[in-house]
């Protein structure tokens, strides 16, 4: 008590003590007033008619940007609030420095090709949370679209921060259906209309359980493929990014069916391609 007597008069004290409960409030003030108005957001798009009619990915799009810019507005006038109960001149130090010169101190310059960047591609709707793209040879997921920073999650878990000013070519591949190609191999002998039938009687069955599969399947028919290889083709169409698992699946059902219905098929390595 003695030293603090001695550095600090009575008022010295009597000031620090009312710019930290000032302080203390103010930061109350702050997260409650953060709490209160992400809650009336998330209620809004619960209960709007008007977002209802988005899509899922559209509408936490939406909301994770008004949700950036309510955060980014409360931190500014935290900041500001913090500065002006230390007493720090910030008008005359804007002043003295000149506006200009202390924004491109701060890099505002980036942060704001950030900003505008941002805003079309979130206008544009060049993707939305939860679209499967490929930006800047980082291909994954969506899962922020923030005003700064665009955040995608990788196929091998990674989360990645792209500043939206970076962003220039994307590669959206979420906004049509994706196509699972496959070339069954077969003897030039094979019965072709017993081949149809068998592959009609898998579709028939297994397509309408099958939820990723989007509408009816096209089939080709009988293919020579570049490197001379006799292949039966099927197209089908699933949701977007299950091209891969459909592939598999009924590559193995078709495989099943010809060979239990005596259709031979020749023992060689056949590519193949989803789209």
């Amino acid at each position: 008590m003695d030293i603090i007597k001695k550095y600090f008069t009575m008022d010295d004290v009597d000031r620090i003590v009312r710019k930290a409960i000032s302080l203390a409030i103010l930061i109350i003030v702050f997260m409650i007033t953060k709490k209160i108005l992400h809650i009336i957001l998330e209620r809004s798009f619960e209960t709007s008619l008007k977002f209802s009619k988005y899509r899922k990915g559209r509408k936490e799009t939406i909301k994770k940007l008004i949700e950036n810019t309510i955060d980014y507005s409360l931190y500014f006038i935290l900041i500001y609030s913090i500065l002006t109960i230390l007493g720090v001149p910030i008008s005359s130090l804007l002043a003295g420095a000149g506006i200009a010169g202390v924004a491109i101190g701060l890099g505002a310059q980036g942060f704001l090709s950030d900003l505008v960047n941002g805003f079309f591609i979130i206008f544009e709707q060049q993707f939305d949370v939860g679209d499967s793209v490929s930006i800047n040879d980082i291909t994954g997921n969506i899962t922020s679209v923030g005003l700064r920073t665009t955040q995608i999650k990788g196929f091998d878990g990674t989360l990645h921060f792209i500043p939206n000013r970076s962003i220039t070519i994307v590669s959206n591949l979420s906004r049509f259906e994706s196509r699972a190609t496959i070339d069954i191999p077969l003897y030039l002998t094979a019965d072709l209309d017993k081949v149809k039938q068998i592959i009609e009687e898998v579709n028939a069955k297994e397509i309408p359980k099958d939820e990723d599969i989007v509408k009816e399947p096209y089939i080709v028919g009988p293919q020579v493929s570049d490197n001379g290889r006799f292949t039966y083709r099927i197209n089908l169409y699933t949701k977007n990014g299950q091209q891969f698992g459909v592939y598999h699946k009924f590559y193995t059902l078709y495989q099943a069916a010809l060979i239990t219905n005596g259709i031979p098929l020749p023992t060689v390595t056949i590519s193949h391609t989803q789209a």
